[in-house]
């Protein structure tokens, strides 16, 4: 599909925690005709998105399925662990998953960590969602373990959160329908990769200048002789006086013999 197929529009869905403002705001300086709109999305329902057309391209979290979908992984978060405040573990600057295990640990139904084994007591019923989650952290019902991007997204002032370095982490990519990597979609892995404005990746390569003929071997111009300067033509006088005669001019008179 060509540049001059696609609709001037630029669709973008993103998954909780991801902040594609600073993307956003590369794209309206560098495209400011091409309008870029942001989707928000669950993590579950992102790739139908992106395969159903709802959006050109998506910040989603890993696994990709590579069958139809293209991914370029972008950065790792941190996993953490929200507990209340007042929580015995809030002393610590890390919590391991052997110091919750004696927690009841919450896993919600869009939990976006691919555990093994899950930390601590399993609750009764999983919550349908992250925020139902944190909503139960509050209430002293348990604790939860969830990327550190989720933990701030849902922050609330009763509560706090601590890394969990053994714990699961999950990883953020820029995913789109491999059959449509259009124009647009690749100015967008431009930006997301830090190329610059003058990068030539996804434009036509620019025409070098026809280079100028160099003149046949022999066939040199002549140049005319400056003035005052000798072309290298005899000329009669004296090549060692210059001037065809004697220092000052003048002839000697003949000796008379005696």
């Amino acid at each position: 599909m060509t540049g001059s197929e696609v609709s001037p529009l630029f669709r973008l869905a993103y998954v909780p925690g991801v902040m594609p403002t600073k993307w956003v705001r590369i794209w309206n300086e560098r495209l400011p005709e091409v309008p870029l709109t942001l989707l928000g999305v669950s993590a579950a329902e992102a790739f139908d998105v992106l395969r159903g057309g709802g959006a050109d391209a998506g910040f989603v979290r890993l696994p990709v399925d590579r069958t139809d979908l293209s991914a370029i992984p972008l950065y790792t978060e941190t996993t953490v662990v929200v507990i209340p405040k007042d929580h015995h573990v809030a002393a610590l600057d890390e919590v391991s998953t052997e110091d919750l295990a004696d927690e009841l640990v919450l896993h919600p139904l869009d939990d976006t960590l691919v555990w093994e084994r899950l930390p601590g007591q399993p609750a009764n019923e999983r919550p349908a969602t992250t925020a139902d989650a944190v909503e139960l952290v509050a209430a002293g019902v348990g604790v939860l373990v969830v990327p550190q991007s989720l933990a701030r997204l849902h922050h609330r002032k009763d509560l706090t959160f601590r890394p969990v370095p053994d714990a699961p982490q999950s990883r953020v990519a820029l995913s789109w329908p491999e059959d449509a990597t259009t124009d647009l979609v690749e100015q967008f892995i431009g930006i997301v990769r830090g190329r610059t404005v003058n990068s030539t990746r996804g434009r036509p390569p620019a025409q070098a200048e026809p280079k100028r003929k160099r003149p046949a071997a022999g066939a040199a111009s002549q140049r005319k002789p400056a003035a005052g300067k000798s072309s290298g033509k005899a000329t009669g006088k004296n090549p060692r006086s210059g001037s065809g005669g004697p220092k000052g001019g003048k002839r000697g008179k003949p000796r008379r013999r005696s």
